[in-house]
C-alpha cells in the first residue's frame, strides 16, 4: 500500500501542476482510473505509461483513486458527472450504467498495437456479459471483464467439518454462534440466501437460477430477511474487509465471503499455522464480475482504451491475479499455463473457462471452481426500482433502522453541540479582535 500511496501522492500533484496551466487541452495527456482498493499490481501503473508511450509517442499522467462501494462511484458519474476515463464498476453497476447510457462502447481498433482483448477474455465471462441486460446493448461491445468470483462459506477446518461448510445452514449452526462473519454487501447475501431457501423450487423446475437472480419480489425479500433474522442470533459482525483477518487469526471460524478474499486468507494463515479453506454451499450461489468500462463523461478516451487493452495481456492479467488473489478475465493458454500446478492433488474441470484440453487440470479449485460447481452459480443483476426494499430490508436485518425517538435525540444534541462550538468560536474570534 504505501507505494500506491506514493504513487497517490505524485498523482495528485501532477494534477495540482496541470490544473494550475489552466488550460483545458492538457486533459487529454491525463488519464483518470477509479478503481476498487487492493485490486491491481501496483508497478502495472507505471508500466503502462511506459508502454503507452511506446505505442503511440504520447506521454501520459495517471490518476488513480480509489472507491470501496459501487454506488458511490456510480453516484460521482451519474450525479456528479465527474470525468473519470475509466472505472471498474461490478456486473449488475454495468447492467445499470448500460440501461441508463453512462458507458460508451469500446473501440477495439489499436492500429499496429495487438488488440489483446478480442481472442484473450474466456469464453465463460463472455457468454456471462451476454446475458447482462442493458435493453438491447451487448455489455461485451461496452465492458471488458477483469476479475471474477463466487460467493461462498470460508471455515477453519479445525472447528468446522466440510459437510457443516456445505450448507448455507451453517448460518444457522447453533454450534458457531458468536464465531461466524458475514460480508456486509446486501446482493452477495441476498442471492445465495435466496438459492437456499428457492432450492425445492429449483430442484422441481419450478424456477431457474437466472430468473431467481431477478427475483426481489416482496414475497422473497421477505423470506430472506426472516432467515437472515434468525441468523442474526449466532452472527458475530457483518464485515467489509476485516472478516478475513480475524478468520487467519482464529477469532472467527465462519465467513460468508468472496473467493478472491479467502484465496489471500488462506494463504496468509497457512504461514502461521492456521487451515482454512473455502467452498460454494451445495443448494447454489452466485458468481460475479468486475469489468473495465469508460464512461460518457470520460476525457481521455484514447489512453482508456489503450489501458484497458494492456489489462488484457495475459502477462500483465497473471500479474493482477497474483497481486489480489482473484480470478482474470482471461482465458488464454498462457494463464492456463502459469496457473496449473502440478504439486496439487486433486484435478478440476476448467473447459468451461479456458476451452477443450482442460477438463482435467491441477489449478486452485477455489479460484478456477470445478464445472460442476460453476453449474449451480449464478449472475447477478440490477434490481431497478426495487433496490430501495432490497436496501431497508439489509437495514433492518443489520439493526440500522433507530427508533425515530432515538434519531431525534441525536439530532438535536448535535445541534446543541454544534451551537455551543459555534458560540465559543464566536467568543474566541472576539479575543483575538480585542489583541
Amino acid at each position: 500500500m504505501r507505494k500506491i500511496f506514493n504513487f497517490l501522492l505524485a498523482s495528485a500533484a501532477a494534477l495540482t501542476l496541470l490544473a494550475g496551466c489552466a488550460k483545458e487541452d492538457n486533459r487529454e495527456n491525463v488519464l483518470k482510473i477509479y478503481n476498487w482498493a487492493d485490486y491491481i499490481d501496483e508497478d502495472v501503473l507505471t508500466e503502462f505509461k511506459d508502454w503507452y508511450k511506446e505505442q503511440t509517442g504520447e506521454d501520459v499522467t495517471i490518476i488513480y483513486q480509489l472507491f470501496d462501494i459501487n454506488e458511490i462511484m456510480l453516484a460521482k458519474i451519474e450525479r456528479g458527472h465527474e470525468d473519470f476515463d475509466v472505472v471498474c464498476p461490478s456486473d449488475y453497476i454495468i447492467e445499470r450504467m448500460l440501461r441508463n447510457d453512462l458507458i460508451i462502447p469500446i473501440d477495439r481498433d489499436f492500429g499496429d498495437t495487438p488488440n489483446y482483448i478480442d481472442g484473450n477474455l474466456s469464453p465463460y465471462i463472455i457468454d456471462c456479459f451476454n446475458k447482462i441486460d442493458g435493453h438491447g446493448k451487448n455489455a461485451n461491445d461496452y465492458a471488458v471483464g477483469y476479475m471474477w468470483g463466487t460467493t461462498g462459506i470460508m471455515y477453519n477446518e479445525k472447528f468446522v467439518t466440510p459437510e457443516e461448510a456445505s450448507t448455507w445452514d451453517i448460518l444457522h449452526n447453533e454450534k458457531f454462534k458468536g464465531k461466524i462473519f458475514i460480508k456486509d454487501a446486501f446482493r452477495d447475501v441476498y442471492g445465495p440466501v435466496l438459492i437456499y431457501l428457492k432450492n425445492r423450487d429449483l430442484a422441481e423446475g419450478k424456477v431457474t437460477l437466472d430468473e431467481l437472480m431477478y427475483d426481489s419480489s416482496d414475497e422473497s425479500i421477505a423470506m430472506v430477511e426472516e432467515y437472515l433474522k434468525e441468523a442474526k442470533k449466532l452472527i458475530a459482525g457483518w464485515e467489509a474487509d476485516f472478516g478475513k483477518e480475524m478468520m487467519t487469526k482464529e477469532k472467527a471460524y465462519v465467513n460468508l465471503t468472496w473467493s478472491g478474499d479467502a484465496v489471500w486468507a488462506i494463504d496468509e494463515a497457512n504461514q502461521v499455522g492456521v487451515k482454512l479453506n473455502y467452498v460454494v454451499p451445495k443448494e447454489g450461489s452466485n458468481v460475479w464480475f468486475d469489468g473495465w468500462v469508460i464512461p460518457k463523461y470520460a476525457k481521455n478516451v484514447k489512453a482508456a482504451r489503450y489501458f484497458i487493452n494492456f489489462m488484457c495481456r495475459p502477462d500483465i492479467a497473471v500479474r493482477n491475479m497474483d497481486a489480489t488473489g482473484y480470478v482474470s478475465a482471461i482465458g488464454s493458454p498462457e494463464v492456463l499455463e502459469a496457473k496449473t500446478d502440478p504439486s496439487l492433488d486433486e484435478y478440476v474441470d476448467v473447459s468451461y473457462f479456458f476451452g477443450e484440453g482442460a477438463d482435467s487440470v491441477k489449478i486452485n479449485g477455489i479460484q478456477y471452481p470445478d464445472a460442476s460447481v460453476v453449474a449451480r452459480c449464478a449472475m447477478m443483476h440490477d434490481s431497478g426500482d426495487r433496490t430501495e426494499q432490497l436496501l431497508e430490508m439489509w437495514a433492518r436485518v443489520k439493526g440500522d433502522n433507530f427508533n425515530i425517538w432515538i434519531v431525534a435525540v441525536i439530532v438535536v444534541a448535535a445541534l446543541v453541540l454544534v451551537r455551543i462550538a459555534m458560540v465559543s468560536r464566536k467568543k474566541k474570534h472576539r479575543r483575538h479582535g480585542k489583541r
